[in-house]
């Protein structure tokens, strides 16, 4: 309580009031609990599901108009190219992506580069993607933050790729 809080990708900001869990009230939430709290002047239209709040003092998360990922094709019936635009299901977020560039493809177990900006992939290829949301999205460095930072590709009603 008292700490002042980000939303992202909006960038909100306001006051947290207070915390609590299971209907207890709490000084603090840590990394873990799953908590519900209260903040001062933000009404309900600002704020949707796949936000992600954030100590705005501390290095808070923000909206990404486009990031690099590491793609892993595991179900596609054909080949992949630059302009595929699926829904990418990150965090609680989801949120048409465009496979804008294929940057390169990559060995799935080495890492190593295979070839520079291939023309497709295809099921069983990993690849390192330029990706661009259809809106603003909060996605942050695997390394740095795995749960904002790992996604699934979802297309045809089943999952077509996972990527970090």
């Amino acid at each position: 309580a008292g700490m002042v809080v980000t939303f992202a990708p909006a960038g909100v900001s306001t006051e947290v009031k207070s915390v609590e869990m299971h209907h207890e009230q709490l000084t603090e939430g840590v990394p873990g609990d799953n908590v519900g709290f209260n903040i001062k002047n933000v009404s309900v239209k600002e704020i949707r599901r796949g936000f992600v709040c954030s100590d705005s003092k501390n290095d808070p998360a923000k909206e990404s108009a486009s990031f690099l990922a590491q793609v892993i094709v595991l179900n596609h019936p054909g080949q992949i190219g630059a302009g595929y635009a699926p829904v990418l299901d990150c965090h609680t977020a989801h949120i048409a992506c465009k496979f804008a560039e294929l940057v390169e493809k990559i060995d799935r177990r080495s890492g190593k580069k295979l070839e520079d900006n291939p023309k497709f992939v295809k099921s069983g290829d990993s690849a390192i993607v330029k990706m661009v949301p259809s809106k603003p999205m909060c996605v942050e460095s695997y390394t740095e933050f795995p749960p904002l930072g790992r996604f699934a590709v979802r297309d045809m009603r089943q999952t077509v790729a996972v990527g970090v």
